[in-house]
């Protein structure tokens, strides 16, 4: 049986703007992907599929198939309980589909009265809305480095200017290079990825994942609860934030209980509020909902989609949601709701960041490392550009 990452385009949109660009399956929380978690837990490579945007690039198959939330953040208990479904069927959390093994495709709208057997999970972890993928970060990145270290054993710190607390704790990819740091692995364990870098003055305190290729510039602090996507470059003071990968925070500067997506770059002293003044709860932009709504959390950061530039000295509010292809500079915080690209500043004003202009920019982004924009993908961007203009609302 062929398994399958489905996702409902309900909770896609609720995701926004991480989802304008990927499948919820390929959201990066703790360590891992949803996609990269299930295959290891499973064993076996594993489809996925989009809605909306994404739905041409990632299409859902239509034959017999173990179909499976992206949603879902399981346990290596869930994943066995998964692969033991027979025909119809199928693991619930209260009235969300979790799993099926279905011979008949799959529905946006499954219901238990579709199915011959079900199992109810209470304990069910599910991301939701943008701000689970920093809130549940933690909790996750324990989980995702007991499952990626199982059994294996680390290369170890052979810098003898490296101080380690709680070196159990630790495990260190082949490749990896760490000179002169602190790293704090008391409280929650710290991951190094393969020929990742952490230079000279770093300060890592655990739970704490940098992976593969990436860097930990001179003199950063990183506190607890951060993951450091593949091929990223980060600096400064960096707490319970999650970068998804290829994005730079490479300066001095504040980013804390924040996410940002793929391909952004956030300009030297660029800083944002995770803490409002008066201490109440942060509001954000729903995407579903079309208006400001509760996160239900007193530290919110930022939330940045995929492809969007933020120049030197940046500020962002509690609760910034900024989407893709975006590029602000100039002191000054911008609205607390950026729509897809938007340019320009709080002081001479906003406009619609031209597609030719911005396809141009990103393509040298991706030539420094090695990589071309794939037509596909150009049109999804396109598409987005071509949706987002007539809703311009800055």
């Amino acid at each position: 049986m062929d398994f399958h990452l489905f996702e409902l385009s309900a909770n896609a949109m609720m995701l926004r703007p991480f989802t304008y660009t990927r499948p919820v399956a390929e959201i990066r929380v703790g360590m891992l992907t949803s996609k990269e978690r299930w295959e290891k837990l499973l064993s076996k490579s594993i489809s996925i599929s989009g809605s909306g945007l994404t739905e041409n690039l990632w299409p859902r198959p239509a034959g017999p198939c173990l179909y499976i939330d992206s949603a879902w953040v399981p346990s290596e208990v869930h994943a066995s309980m998964v692969k033991e479904l027979q025909p119809g069927q199928a693991l619930f959390c209260e009235d969300r589909l979790l799993a099926c093994n279905s011979l008949d495709g799959f529905s946006q709208s499954p219901q238990a009265d579709d199915f011959l057997d079900i199992e109810y999970l209470p304990d069910a972890i599910l991301i939701i809305r943008p701000w689970d993928i920093f809130s549940l970060n933690g909790r996750i990145l324990r989980t995702d480095f007991a499952l990626l270290t199982k059994g294996r054993v680390s290369a170890g710190i052979s810098d003898p200017f490296s101080v380690v607390y709680g070196p159990e704790n630790v495990f260190v990819e082949e490749g990896a290079d760490i000179k002169a740091s602190i790293i704090n692995a008391l409280d929650g364990p710290v991951y190094i990825g393969k020929y990742a870098q952490v230079q000279e003055g770093s300060i890592l305190k655990g739970p704490f994942a940098l992976m593969d290729n990436s860097v930990v510039n001179m003199g950063a602090k990183i506190r607890p609860d951060t993951t450091v996507g593949p091929y990223c470059k980060v600096g400064g003071e960096i707490n319970n934030s999650v970068f998804f990968g290829y994005s730079n925070k490479a300066h001095d500067g504040f980013l804390g209980n924040s996410v940002v997506g793929e391909w952004c770059n956030l300009g030297a002293d660029t800083n944002n509020s995770n803490l409002k003044n008066n201490y109440a709860v942060v509001k954000t932009w729903g995407h579903a909902e079309e208006t400001m709504i509760s996160t239900g959390l007193q530290f919110c950061g930022l939330l940045m989609g995929d492809h969007s530039k933020a120049g030197i000295n940046s500020m962002f509010n509690t609760g910034t949601v900024v989407d893709p292809c975006c590029n602000l500079f100039d002191t000054g915080f911008p609205p607390t709701y950026v729509p897809p690209f938007t340019w320009g500043n709080v002081h001479s004003g906003f406009e619609t960041y031209r597609f030719d202009k911005f396809l141009e920019a990103e393509e040298k982004v991706f030539s420094r490392r090695g990589k071309t924009i794939e037509e596909s993908y150009s049109n999804l961007l396109r598409h987005l550009f071509t949706e987002s203009i007539g809703g311009f609302r800055i």
